[in-house]
């Protein structure tokens, strides 16, 4: 645990949502348990173990020492406890408890400027995934560089969850997203953002299961970029290793000529040839391009277990000759 006492007490007053402290990368030997996470003014330390009063009792401590330092005269702490032990995943649940201060309802964080509704006191997604920051600044930089272009790149957020990914192209100039996720609250929240940044237009939001919304899916197409965000296992809906391979097929008929793919796993069994094999095979058309790394908090003492965030890009139309 000394570990996470060593990065609360030298973490900086966050402003943006953000990790502090990710034992689960396993750099940190005897703190593998361990995560904590700022999703201003509200701390989240998670736990993949059970935790005893007496470790609380020590992190809370450190957490209200070190907020003495970089907080304002007076200025409460608020952090809440989450445990999500192996018997607790594997049921899909966790346990959940404010330890301290209180939680803003409604709840807003902020991260490179934008605005979005998290909810820190239930279920194990908080609304707004940390370690896919990086990935939300590439979708940005890819947009933006394109936002001139004649017609308006056109976005497909498949697996949308509350529509980050949307958010952002928005306000980096996309002409249009389409949003599908099966979740009609994560879709609800996903409008919700919308709003909170000012974007009134370019949304169009299908709570639909992807595998029977292609029909809808296509005729919004193609698409200048399509991102493809799944959680790695969901009872009956996604499961990676049989219904990743159904998206790619899709991907060369989705995208416009020179469009590109952001292809995203977070399932720390699968490596990156997961993704590499089944594209070369399924969808040989497309060029692989890079992956996109992960913020330096996340790194993980085998890369191939982090969070994997891929490129590709389909072909251009051939030149015409003269």
């Amino acid at each position: 645990m000394q570990a996470l006492l060593d990065a609360i007490a030298a973490m900086t007053l966050p402003t943006d949502a953000r990790r502090i402290f990710h034992g689960r990368g396993g750099l940190h030997p005897g703190a593998e348990q361990w995560v904590l996470d700022a999703y201003p003014p509200v701390f989240v330390l998670t736990s993949f173990a059970p935790a005893t009063e007496e470790e609380l009792s020590t992190v809370g401590a450190a957490l209200q020492a070190r907020w003495g330092q970089i907080a304002s005269a007076g200025e409460a702490l608020h952090w809440v406890f989450q445990h999500r032990g192996e018997a607790l995943r594997i049921e899909g649940r966790s346990e959940t408890r404010l330890m301290a201060g209180a939680v803003p309802d409604p709840h807003v964080v902020t991260e490179a400027g934008l605005r979005y509704r998290v909810h820190v006191l239930r279920s194990q997604n908080h609304g707004l995934f940390l370690d896919m920051a990086a990935g939300r600044r590439w979708v940005h930089d890819y947009v933006a560089a394109r936002s001139a272009d004649r017609y308006g790149l056109k976005v497909l957020n498949l697996f949308a969850y509350t529509c980050a990914f949307s958010v952002v192209a928005l306000q980096a100039g996309a002409r249009q997203v389409v949003n599908v996720d099966m979740s009609h609250g994560a879709i609800g929240i996903g409008q919700q953002n919308h709003q909170l940044n000012g974007i009134t237009s370019g949304a169009t939001f299908l709570p639909h299961d992807i595998f029977s919304s292609w029909g809808k899916i296509n005729r919004s197409g193609p698409y200048g970029l399509v991102i493809v965000d799944p959680p790695s296992y969901q009872k009956g809906s996604f499961v990676a290793t049989k219904d990743y391979a159904r998206l790619m097929r899709r991907l060369p008929d989705l995208l416009a000529p020179g469009g590109h793919a952001l292809l995203c796993l977070n399932a720390p069994e699968l490596g990156l040839a997961f993704l590499q094999d089944q594209m070369q095979e399924l969808a040989p058309e497309l060029r692989f391009v890079e992956r996109v790394q992960n913020p330096a908090v996340f790194d993980d003492v085998d890369p191939q277990r982090a969070l994997k965030v891929l490129v590709y890009a389909a072909p251009h139309l051939p030149m015409s000759q003269p």
